[in-house]
């Protein structure tokens, strides 16, 4: 289990600290967790994997089938 921190998770999915917020109040982005003593905040990155893998999947769906090699 790894657990990511603000710095880690804009380099891993290459948003902004602001529109991760952003996404987090529209319910679009997993909420962090509290860390420690509540004054650090993290998320587990299994979670953001997920999050990646829902955000890709559609673009996955729609592209067309490759041909089988001859």
């Amino acid at each position: 289990m790894n657990i990511l921190r603000m710095k880690q998770l804009t380099e891993k999915i290459g948003l902004a600290k602001a529109t991760i917020y952003r996404k987090i109040q529209n319910g679009a982005f997993p909420k962090p967790f509290v860390i420690g003593d509540g004054r650090a905040a993290g998320w587990l990155e299994s979670d953001i994997d997920a999050w990646i893998t829902q955000q890709i999947q559609p673009a996955i769906a729609s592209q067309p089938a490759m041909p089988a090699p001859q």
